[in-house]
């Protein structure tokens, strides 16, 4: 029996990081938008250069193998040489490979990311066999054994497996987290809500929320009465919405601002916890696969595998590589002892006052 199973993409990450780099904001009337650029023309010098796997199924299939977490992971590999490398580094974790799909033509996964003097990133992905997942591809009868599912964002014709795994977890009893991406909410609040029905954790980038739920949060400002509120009334609604009368633990993230959570009886606020920024690669697979790991070590605990997820998302992003950064729960544990600032705010629905 497996911990978890992964399903997700798999890549090979070149990163690149140059102080030549600039980051150039266009603003017009309703947006701004920022932009990396270099000098058009130019050979650039590289900085900083890597090579790491990656990928939503690899990222996380590495988390919770590193984690203590007996874990296996379904990804379609390309018939070119990545194909073996990232084979063999799955093996050295302790990763099953018994369900890794390999393809008989066309190219594994492949990106370049382009990383700041921020440590932001732009990231040029070429997503080969990753998004020709197919249902003949997965041995159904391999994953009944697994205690959860944990299904990363899947892209191109990979998605329509979303519904389809969805269900079978749903049919075998098996414990479900849902990372999806906009992929498949573009396909909307219809298809989705069908899925988060089945499932026991999903979480979303705010954006995504959004995308969701038609919600757009309004600007928080000192001059408007719910500027002191636990978390903006804008957010609560997205988690209304998603959690529905559903059994699922909603997370939001947001970026600097932190991570907002629901599971029906308690709104749970985490700040970001205190990280000096190399590289934001990895860190959203990083929470959400800490959170969904911790959820199943500390009984559902919500506020626990709130910590859990922040404190390793944060290890990620201050070294290069998506899977370089990763903590063990006992490493974990001792970051939130030198930390003691690091608070999980909670409190209970029926107390919240949203503005009106």
């Amino acid at each position: 029996m497996f911990d978890v199973v992964t399903i997700g993409s798999a890549t090979l990450d070149v990163f690149i990081e140059s102080d030549s780099a600039n980051i150039v904001s266009v603003s017009s009337k309703d947006k701004r938008s920022d932009f990396m650029s270099f000098p058009y023309g130019s050979k650039v010098e590289i900085d900083d250069f890597s090579r790491n796997l990656g990928g939503g199924g690899i990222n996380t299939a590495m988390n919770f193998a590193h984690l203590g977490f007996k874990t296996s992971t379904v990804v379609k590999l390309g018939a070119d040489e990545i194909s073996p490398l990232i084979c063999e580094n799955l093996i050295k974790s302790n990763i099953d490979t018994s369900n890794i799909i390999k393809a008989k033509e066309g190219l594994t996964g492949f990106s370049i990311i382009l990383v700041s003097f921020q440590g932001d990133r732009t990231v040029l992905a070429h997503r080969g066999v990753n998004s020709s997942i197919k249902e003949k591809d997965i041995n159904f009868d391999t994953l009944k054994k697994a205690k959860w599912l944990y299904i990363a964002p899947l892209a191109g014709e990979s998605n329509r497996m979303l519904d389809k795994l969805a269900s079978f977890a749903k049919e075998n009893n098996i414990k479900l987290s849902i990372n999806a991406g906009t992929t498949a909410i573009k396909k909307g609040e219809k298809y989705f809500s069908k899925i988060i029905e089945t499932a026991d954790i999903l979480v979303l980038n705010k954006e995504e929320a959004s995308m969701l739920t038609k919600i757009s949060v309004r600007p928080d400002t000192k001059n408007e009465k719910f500027s002191k509120n636990f978390i903006h009334p804008d957010i609560i609604e997205m988690l209304k919405i998603l959690r529905g009368k559903n059994k699922v633990n909603v997370v939001i993230t947001d970026g600097k601002a932190g991570v907002y959570a629901y599971d029906g009886n308690k709104f749970y606020k985490a700040p970001e916890f205190p990280a000096v920024v190399r590289s934001t690669l990895g860190a959203g697979d990083a929470f959400s696969s800490t959170f969904t790991a911790a959820m199943e070590k500390y009984n559902m605990d919500i506020k626990k595998a709130l910590e859990c997820a922040s404190v390793n998302a944060a290890a990620v992003v201050e070294v290069f590589g998506a899977q370089e950064g990763f903590l063990t729960f006992d490493e974990i544990d001792k970051k939130l002892k030198t930390q003691t600032c690091f608070k999980v705010e909670s409190i209970e629905k029926d107390k919240y006052s949203a503005a009106g």
